[in-house]
């Protein structure tokens, strides 16, 4: 049964039942391990590829999200198999063949059910008014009710989710963020009661019910009360109250569906099933059937069932091994749970109930800030069996990996909200589990560190993203990333790299310690910035960096007071230098709008200056093959008809692509090319530490492309949704949600803020993606400084903003004020006239020309350059 397979041989067809996390999981398992000889065929009653239940809530918020587990392209492969709509209905274990609700029949000889759970429904009169939270298909239909309620309401619904646990408070945060009055039925006294001890309940009760949550506790409801059009009016609870209710959510947890072990009437009962449901399985994830293994939420191991992705995903990498040879083993379930719920860390982990014997529970509560945090250890206080931290879950990232090992300290350290600083620095064994999601030991991330990995060579890897593709680390839940962080810089310090914020060896200071530094002691030049941050001349890095800042804090022109020698040589010649040599013209076009007018301004003068002209991905015409020398007579000619610099070739705002909204088109709900032209025209020159771009498109149907910007807004009926994060590029990130249906005015000041906030802290060539990855708390980082200002700065940034917009000047316009400036652009300082006659053209095959080969280059020379002497004489 778990002979590894030879390519020689038939290929052995494994057959999945389920197309969720788990089989997925599976899948990519047997993929990364090679499917030679393998036949691999998915079964999923869903149509959609396999996608992220853990991250539900977002598509419940947004149902333009994509959570879309890995790349579609891993599909492709010849054997490996999606079918999406075949719902498995039928084992039959003698013939080695499951049936599907459509009629097929699948031979196997190797099959793997993940089948997952369903939603556990209320027993209870009116149960068939509620919603329940399960699928993409139940969020998108809870989103679509509490929009139509509020549209006929005229007024906030009343959301009731029923159930106080994991997925009932991420229902109610969810519809909070919907807009309606969040309200929470919980059977249980306190808030996570599978997680949480009392105090930490009460704690978490408290802190939820000061954001706006309604809390109902310690009663259960006996009917859902509806009108004679099946619209709910209520909840009638078991001590008599009715609770007001336009919505129910149910969300009291989930049921395993293994009705595929379960033996029909009349017919013998082949698979054993655990006393809660689920099939039995063993350490291997086999079932009591040869050839047939569980995974994930079905499986019941020890006589439970757990909807955690950490353990599914364990089991289907064990399935994966045991079927390529391996003997790999299920150690348990790991129930360590850790979320951000409405802005409240929440975390528990090991025996947070302190049940193993003698056990000590160290605590530090304070009800007035809504902290609770409890470490659970030996009776000697030395060994860590588990903890629960609400309100302040910093000790978690530390405690979790060491869980079963001696503290480094005494417990009462780790209370970081008692005030006594940071938790103490752990060293963590290399079997200690740094990412429980993924089953990556802090082992592996050294070796990966250090070469020893698989990925290009066992070649070192020195960065948090690649080490997080290397090893999957960090890339589900996220809450280990920045354990992950400091274990990299640990291991890089140990080999000897050193890892320093210093921007250059002129530089001792990060690129935000050194914009902190220029900007509060208002220093306005290179050499005022080497006076009292650096030491030398500068070099190719620290001196356009801080040309850069410089821009960025205040307007000037950029080439100017000496600054023109420290930019790189695009900014020096305000044009993008092409590979031969010349370089290309990119005249603002703001959000993508032109007159027929500037169009032929833009025709006439490529057709003077004989220049090649394509249509960019912004949206605006590039020019390209313009000598140095003749980049001023262009720009006047453009500049003369109304143009200003696109800045193509600066670290600042590109674009700001629009769709064609409302105006025109019958889908869009808001004026895109509006808004497009006045984000543009406010952002216009904007200094940053990368590239800058921005979409902005009229409707959920996303023709701009928004979610691929640094910042993307999308109409709603009701204003703006705004996306920030995103990029294209060589690694790709989808620009994530950062507030809701915003009106024009808080939409421009949460952009100003963001950027600013950007500008000020990112390192040097740091797109927004990243930074706002390895930002301490991500996207709820950025969220607390840009929309509720915990930082107390967002006034600073918004006057930052607003004078960098009233002193903005076109760079090119002023170039051609100033013969001074125009001196740059010539291609030889002695002889101004002359042309550089290196640069050729030829036709290309689309009727435009293009820059000579070298090939071509040389037939030139040879037939017309090179003069020929007699050789008798030395006349020419």
């Amino acid at each position: 049964m778990t002979e590894q397979t030879s390519r020689t041989e038939t290929p052995r067809r494994v057959v999945v039942a389920g197309g969720g996390p788990a089989a997925h999981r599976f899948a990519d398992a047997m993929h990364t391990r090679g499917l030679d000889g393998w036949d691999v065929t998915v079964l999923t009653e869903e149509v959609h590829l396999p996608y992220d239940r853990v991250a539900l809530s977002k598509a419940l918020t947004d149902s333009s999200v994509d959570l879309t587990l890995g790349t579609a392209s891993m599909w492709d492969h010849n054997a490996l198999t999606l079918k999406s709509g075949e719902r498995v209905v039928k084992i039959d274990a003698a013939a080695k063949t499951v049936q599907t609700a459509a009629g097929s029949s699948y031979p196997y000889d190797h099959l793997v059910v993940a089948t997952g759970s369903d939603a556990a429904r209320l027993p209870i009169p009116g149960a068939a008014y509620t919603h329940v939270y399960r699928t993409l298909e139940d969020v998108w239909a809870i989103n679509k009710a509490i929009a139509d309620l509020t549209a006929k309401l005229g007024r906030k619904v009343n959301a009731v989710t029923i159930g106080g646990g994991l997925l009932g408070l991420e229902s109610a945060a969810g519809t909070e963020q919907l807009g309606a009055n969040p309200i929470v039925i919980n059977g249980s006294p306190w808030l996570m009661n599978t997680q949480l001890d009392e105090g930490a309940g009460q704690a978490l009760g408290r802190l939820i019910e000061a954001k706006g949550f309604t809390v109902h506790g310690g009663v259960f409801p006996t009917e859902v009360l509806a009108d004679d059009d099946g619209q709910v009016t209520g909840v009638l609870m078991a001590d008599g109250r009715t609770i007001e209710a336009d919505l129910v959510i149910v969300a009291i947890g989930v049921k395993p569906r293994d009705e595929l072990f379960r033996a029909a009437e009349g017919e013998e009962q082949v698979f054993s099933l655990g006393q809660r449901g689920g099939v039995v399985i063993d350490d291997s994830c086999a079932t009591e059937v040869e050839d047939i293994w569980a995974i994930g939420e079905v499986a019941n191991f020890e006589g439970m069932c757990l909807g955690l992705v950490a353990p599914a995903n364990t089991m289907a990498e064990i399935v994966a091994d045991r079927l390529h040879g391996g003997a790999a083993t299920f150690p348990g379930f790991d129930t360590a749970t850790k979320l951000k719920l409405s802005g409240v860390d929440v975390a528990s982990f090991g025996d947070a109930f302190a049940r193993t014997e003698h056990s000590l529970e160290i605590v530090y509560a304070d009800p007035a800030r809504g902290v609770y945090q409890k470490i659970v250890t030996t009776d000697d206080a030395k060994t860590l069996l588990g903890g629960i931290f609400v309100g302040d879950a910093t000790p978690y990232t530390s405690l979790r990996p060491i869980l079963g090992r001696e503290l480094s300290a005494e417990p009462g350290a780790y209370l970081t909200a008692a005030g006594g600083g940071d938790a103490p620095e752990t060293e963590l064994p290399d079997d200690a589990i740094l990412c429980s999601c993924n089953n990556v030991s802090a082992g592996t991330i050294r070796d990966t560190v250090n070469g020893c990995g698989a990925c290009d060579g066992n070649a070192p890897v020195q960065e948090l993203g690649e080490l997080k593709g290397c090893t999957r680390a960090g890339t589900s839940c996220g809450s280990c990333v920045p354990m992950l962080k400091k274990l990299l810089e640990t291991e890089l310090t140990k080999s000897g790299v050193e890892v320093s914020k210093a921007l250059c060896e002129h530089i001792e200071l990060s690129r935000q310690e050194l914009f902190e530094t220029i900007r509060v002691l208002e220093l306005t030049s290179f050499e005022e910035v080497m006076a009292k941050c650096g030491t030398g001349a500068g070099c190719d890095i620290c001196k356009p960096t801080i040309a850069n800042i410089l821009a960025s804090q205040n307007s000037a022109y950029v080439l100017d007071a000496g600054r023109g020698t420290l930019q790189d040589t695009n900014d020096r010649a305000l044009a993008n230098m092409q590979k031969d040599g010349t370089y290309s013209v990119v005249p603002r076009i703001a959000g993508g709008e032109i007159t027929p007018k500037k169009l032929g301004v833009i025709a006439a003068v490529a057709e003077k200056y004989n220049l090649y002209t394509k249509i960019t991905g912004g949206q605006r015409i590039d020019m390209f093959g313009a000598r140095l020398e003749e980049l001023p007579e262009i720009w006047k000619e453009l500049v003369d008809a109304g143009f200003e610099s696109g800045q193509a070739y600066g670290k600042s705002l590109r674009t700001v692509k629009s769709c064609v909204g409302s105006t025109w088109c019958r889908f869009g709900v808001q004026d895109s090319v509006a808004m497009a032209i006045q984000l543009e025209l406010r952002y216009r020159g904007l200094r940053s530490p990368h590239k800058l771009k921005m979409g902005v498109s009229g409707c959920a149907r996303e023709c701009a492309e928004a979610r691929g910007k640094d910042v993307g807004v999308i109409a709603t009926a009701d204003g703006w949704n705004l996306y920030v994060g995103g990029n294209g590029g060589a690694t790709p990130a989808h620009a994530q949600l950062l507030a809701k249906d915003l009106d024009d005015e808080t939409l421009i000041k949460y952009i100003d803020r963001y950027f600013m906030y950007y500008i000020r802290t990112a390192d040097r060539l740091q797109r927004t993606a990243r930074w706002q990855e390895e930002l301490d708390g991500g996207i709820k980082h950025v969220e607390d400084v840009v929309v509720n200002d915990t930082l107390g700065i967002a006034a600073d940034l918004e006057a930052a903003m607003a004078k960098h917009v009233d002193t903005y000047q076109d760079e090119w316009a002023d170039t051609l004020k100033d013969p001074e400036r125009l001196r740059r652009f010539r291609s030889f300082v002695n002889a101004p006239d002359q042309k550089d006659d290196s640069i050729t053209f030829v036709p290309d095959e689309r009727g435009q020309m293009r820059p000579a080969t070298a090939q071509e280059k040389a037939k030139v020379l040879i037939g017309s350059s090179i003069p020929v002497r007699s050789s008798n004489t030395n006349e020419v």
